[in-house]
């Protein structure tokens, strides 16, 4: 699937061009949000709030990652400059993420995929999966069983960056504690300290279910894992905006494009998809419309 048989010259100008004002409002529309969830549970706290609070909080930590990621393909932003500052600080830190180590790894993922050398293949390779098998996971995500390993993780590698002394790689780990204290201290200005609970929570639990979902979605169970060609190794889920708003913000859900032209910002991936579909470059692509649908392919009942 080359670029040029279905993209003119001046049609790739188009999907490539970045535009500071889409960027922006992706990320402070996402701190906006962030900002009115809080709010919100703070104002009429009660059962039905928190769960909603933190099931939306999940999805906006989702969205911060998607912003993460296109900062780290450089498509987000005009200037490579607010990629890597806004990228790093208002969307990965938050998440405790590290852009550049991230994107050194997706970078790779996106060399390999559709071969038996792709980095990420642990993370789909074995669907689809019987039911049982897909409810320990889900099991371990929401109970916070997930979130603990990674944290674990991510603290240990720092333990060791610092005990040999190369404190300069400890750096990413400083960066989120503190960003995690300054919007803690945020809260505790407005008198809702408590709420950033929700946020850890959030984090722990339906944010780990939230990105397996995601993971499965775009690569699990596909026609052919290891074909180069992106409709084969890679799939894209029309979802509806509820589900959007978990499980695909920021136009995460059309992966085939982003694996088609990576250097399409996610504000213009729908426009490319439609672009394709008249192109008939889709025509013999299986098409998933919501995610209930695609959990029904990749799991075995």
């Amino acid at each position: 699937m080359k670029v040029s048989d279905y993209l003119t010259r001046e049609a790739v100008a188009y999907f490539t061009a970045r535009s500071d004002w889409q960027a922006w409002r992706l990320v402070l529309g996402t701190w906006l949000f962030i900002a009115v969830i809080f709010a919100t549970v703070a104002a009429w706290p009660n059962p039905l709030t928190i769960v909603l609070a933190v099931i939306l909080l999940a999805g906006r930590q989702l969205a911060l990652s998607v912003l993460m990621h296109d900062c780290g393909h450089r498509t987000l932003f005009r200037s490579a400059r607010l990629n890597d500052i806004v990228g790093q600080w208002l969307c990965a830190l938050p998440v405790m993420n590290d852009q550049p180590s991230y994107a050194r790894g997706h970078l790779e993922h996106h060399r390999k995929a559709g071969s038996h050398d792709d980095p990420d293949l642990a993370n789909y390779q074995a669907y689809p999966v019987p039911w049982e098998s897909f409810r320990r996971k889900m099991i371990r995500d929401l109970t916070g069983q997930t979130g603990f390993k990674l944290l674990s993780y991510i603290v240990r590698g720092a333990s060791g960056v610092i005990s040999n002394e190369k404190r300069e790689s400890a750096l990413p780990f400083l960066q989120q504690l503190l960003v995690q204290l300054v919007l803690f201290l945020v809260l505790a200005a407005c008198g809702i300290a408590w709420t950033f609970l929700l946020w850890v929570v959030a984090y722990m639990t339906v944010f780990m279910f939230i990105i397996r979902v995601r993971q499965i979605a775009e690569h699990a169970a596909v026609p052919d894992l290891f074909d180069p060609d992106a409709r084969r190794n890679t799939r894209t889920v029309d979802a509806p905006w509820w589900q959007r708003a978990v499980f695909a913000p920021c136009g995460v859900n059309f992966h085939l494009e982003h694996h088609f032209m990576a250097s399409v910002p996610c504000y213009k991936l729908k426009a490319l998809r439609q672009h394709l579909r008249r192109r008939h470059a889709l025509d013999q692509v299986p098409e998933f419309r919501g995610y209930g649908q695609l959990l029904r392919h990749v799991v075995i009942a």
